[in-house]
């Protein structure tokens, strides 16, 4: 049986949800009172590939639920998903594109939710598992989507104060740490990379101080030589906020093509 295009794809199937079920201001994820903490420990030898899926503080992350339904035509993925507290307000089941947390969380393919509050939810001791480091250990890419300018401005500054920050900073840019998959990109055997997808306004995308973060993760820091970052450029469209140009994410059908592309999943249908 033939899978259905991705445009015809709904985020999830998921029904608007009334407000009123809702707090004001919603609640921080850690404190949702049917939410179940995601593993810690991670199975690094499952024989699936591992995305870890993020997003920040963007309304593009409303987009997520569409990645997510798209992917999931592949059994041999698994999928982890690490939102900031600001990119989880966007998910509150406001409307049928924005279902809840709790429903993201057992969607097809994801195997775990993490938010800040995982980092510490035990008081650390010697020979417990660090959260950020599991997760990079994890994954065989990870995929920011949407990238804000804040967390962009905070990634090129070295800075590591949640956990998607933390993954970031903790990533083994040397190949040397972790095991890469026998997957070749353009002749040479790649790092494991880390993909941003911009999303921010259009006056916030035209400031020079942009321009030099982005130069840094696609020059300095690029695959094209021999680093571990991809960056997705934005589109120009209406932008939520109304301004009209450039600085929305890149169509989620794009972002989900490049996945595909970069886990080598391309052609490869429901089971492998």
């Amino acid at each position: 049986m033939s899978n259905p295009p991705i445009s015809d794809l709904h985020p999830l199937n998921i029904a608007p949800v009334s407000h009123q079920h809702l707090s004001s201001p919603p609640f921080p994820p850690s404190e949702h009172p049917s939410r179940v903490p995601s593993p810690l420990v991670l199975p690094l030898n499952d024989e699936k590939l591992h995305l870890l899926l993020c997003a920040t503080g963007s309304v593009a992350t409303i987009k997520i639920p569409n990645i997510i339904s798209a992917l999931s035509r592949h059994a041999n993925l698994s999928i982890r998903l690490v939102f900031t507290h600001s990119a989880a307000q966007f998910l509150q089941a406001q409307s049928s594109e924005q279902p809840s947390l709790d429903t993201l969380a057992t969607a097809p393919n994801v195997d775990g939710i993490y938010f800040d509050e995982d980092e510490w939810r035990e008081p650390w001791v010697r020979g417990n598992k660090i959260l950020h480091i599991e997760l990079r250990r994890w994954a065989d890419i990870m995929v920011i989507a949407p990238l804000s300018a804040d967390a962009l401005a905070k990634i090129v500054g070295g800075m590591s104060g949640n956990l998607l920050l933390s993954v970031v900073r903790a990533w083994d840019t040397t190949g040397e740490l972790d095991s890469v998959r026998d997957v070749v990109q353009n002749g040479w055997k790649a790092k494991k990379r880390i993909i941003v997808a911009p999303s921010m306004n259009t006056a916030m995308w035209m400031q020079p101080i942009t321009k030099k973060h982005v130069t840094v993760l696609e020059e300095e820091w690029g695959v094209k030589n021999g680093g571990w970052f991809e960056v997705l450029p934005p589109m120009e469209k209406e932008l939520a906020c109304g301004d009209v140009g450039g600085g929305a994410m890149r169509d989620w059908r794009d972002v989900v093509e490049v996945i595909e592309e970069r886990l080598g999943l391309t052609g490869i249908k429901g089971t492998p």
